[in-house]
């Protein structure tokens, strides 16, 4: 398989250390400029750039017909916007803020976790992550797709950094030295406290991720998610 690296940060260079072992090829690394690119030579793509470059690199991966993986957080306003150029173009796209197969499965125990947790009352939800303090976005991604199943299986209708209502859940962000992400979801009363807790000891596992979809996707048409690459659904 040929791969292009969107974004040649630590992440494009641990995804190229395991692509390379895994017998896949990188055929292009691009850091800024996506002109003069020559997409004919790709299999697939695999962005983990900036968020200010996110949607013009998968767009642009989209329009030229190679299907793209994107792990990129941080630009998700203009998400639907690539799902329906990539419906329009009948192109392949899976975006994942995070790709490590362990963090989808806490996905799947967060949703099953926040439906028996909606009829008891007693109980206030709040999220923390921990990440890194090179990490530019706040809150993380993943802590934003673990809020969005707790405010669909609940009675909250939003979350916010660092307030509360019986509305509003709560995310509280921290950055700390060299950490690669800690995630955790309390559920607190008067007389005890409820936590799942997902704790990264390296990158190499949203590296793999990401490769593993990469590996999936091709041959494949539509806009997919972690749960259908590990079949989770």
């Amino acid at each position: 398989m040929k791969i292009a690296l969107f974004g040649y940060g630590k992440m494009g260079q641990m995804i190229e250390q395991i692509a390379l072992n895994r017998g896949h090829e990188i055929v292009a690394k691009i850091d800024e400029n996506t002109e003069n690119i020559d997409f004919s030579v790709m299999d697939v793509a695999i962005d983990f750039s900036m968020p200010s470059a996110a949607f013009n690199n998968i767009t642009t991966c989209i329009n030229n017909n190679v299907p793209v993986i994107s792990g990129t957080t941080g630009w998700l306003d203009h998400y639907e916007d690539a799902v329906s150029l990539c419906k329009d173009k009948k192109g392949a796209f899976i975006y994942a803020s995070n790709f490590s197969l362990g963090v989808n499965i806490f996905f799947e125990l967060n949703n099953y976790l926040a439906k028996m947790m909606q009829n008891i009352p007693e109980y206030k939800a709040e999220l923390e992550e921990i990440h890194h303090t090179q990490k530019l976005d706040a809150p993380s991604g993943t802590a934003i797709t673990l809020a969005e199943g707790v405010i669909a299986n609940s009675s909250y209708k939003e979350w916010k950094l660092d307030s509360a209502s019986a509305e509003i859940l709560k995310i509280t962000s921290k950055r700390i030295g060299k950490v690669p992400g800690t995630h955790t979801v309390s559920y607190d009363s008067f007389v005890d406290s409820i936590q799942i807790k997902h704790t990264a000891h390296n990158r190499e596992g949203f590296a793999l991720g990401a490769v593993t979809a990469a590996e999936w996707i091709i041959g494949k048409t539509g806009v997919f998610s972690m749960r259908d690459v590990l079949n989770l659904g």
